[in-house]
């Protein structure tokens, strides 16, 4: 099989539609459609229904779309690790979740820019469960996530820190007065039902909460009352003076990585993993407490 064709067949089987396709693609419609059947015959299978409804994909279809991303997602990052390799003054990128480890990642940034030889470092802000897809797709060369949460598979990692978790609530509720919570007191709260973000497949856990992607999203509503979440004590960095962070005392602890491409010989990405190792014994600085409860909460 040739790009090209993985490539046609992943826009026709995304569209379901030859016409949307080819206009994706900046074809014509003709050229595209024998490219799929001169696909199906080298691969002895039928990959699309068509009929006068449109077009379906068979479960050789299905199994094609998913295999043909891996494909043209390694495809991709190969000739960005290439041209980074070609070019040794480029920064190396570390991509992060916009809030989380923000005490940590100031360590790391503050401890490169003291190491000698170490690489200058771009930081790549991206939402909740992005990191492994931006590593996989060669965007950026080295992440911060988080066990157990995050998709670390083909990754290398580091591990840098263990913490507990803290609910964040409103602050104007009656659990933010609390000095400690549970799992059980905040997964069932009538008022205020936890915060629902996607699987590592993008679907949502059932539930009454509303679904949210983006961390901006979250802290709006959770200042709204509508919503609480529950997260590592150190991603509380963005929360916001509406806001109330309470210990939750039997979540899972979550342990904070430095996580990298399986098998990597990248003289930069050693650097920054030696030099994240190295601050794992080194004290972090207290979180600010949390604002001043309500009184009469």
């Amino acid at each position: 099989m040739e790009t090209r064709e993985l490539r046609y067949f992943v826009a026709v089987a995304e569209e379901l539609h030859f016409g949307r396709a080819a206009a994706r693609l900046g074809i014509a419609q003709p050229p595209l459609s024998r490219a799929i059947r001169q696909l199906e015959r080298r691969l002895g299978v039928r990959l699309l229904d068509r009929d006068r409804r449109g077009v379906a994909l068979t479960d050789a279809g299905r199994v094609l779309l998913r295999e043909a991303g891996k494909v043209l997602d390694a495809v991709t990052a190969a000739a960005s690790r290439t041209r980074r390799a070609g070019a040794p003054t480029r920064p190396l990128v570390l991509v992060t979740k916009a809030g989380a480890s923000h005490e940590l990642l100031q360590r790391l940034l503050d401890a490169l820019a003291g190491e000698p030889g170490a690489p200058p470092v771009e930081v790549l802000l991206c939402e909740v469960g992005e990191q492994a897809g931006l590593l996989r797709a060669g965007r950026a060369e080295v992440a911060i996530m988080h066990r157990p949460v995050d998709d670390l598979a083909g990754f290398d990692t580091e591990d840098l820190v263990t913490e507990g978790q803290v609910a964040i609530l409103p602050a104007g509720h009656p659990l933010a007065a609390r000095d400690r919570l549970t799992l059980a007191e905040v997964q069932h709260v009538p008022d205020l039902p936890i915060a629902r973000w996607p699987r590592l497949d993008g679907t949502y856990p059932a539930g009454p909460g509303p679904e949210v992607r983006t961390q901006s999203q979250l802290a709006q509503l959770v200042a709204l009352g509508r919503t609480l979440l529950v997260i590592p004590a150190s991603s509380r960095a963005w929360q916001w003076p509406q806001h109330v962070a309470v210990p939750v005392v039997d979540a899972p602890h979550i342990t904070t990585v430095l996580a990298w491409p399986a098998g990597s010989r990248s003289r930069p990405i050693a650097s920054v993993v030696r030099t994240a190792a190295s601050l794992r014994d080194t004290p972090a600085t207290p979180i600010l407490h949390s604002p001043p409860r309500q009184s009469g909460t």
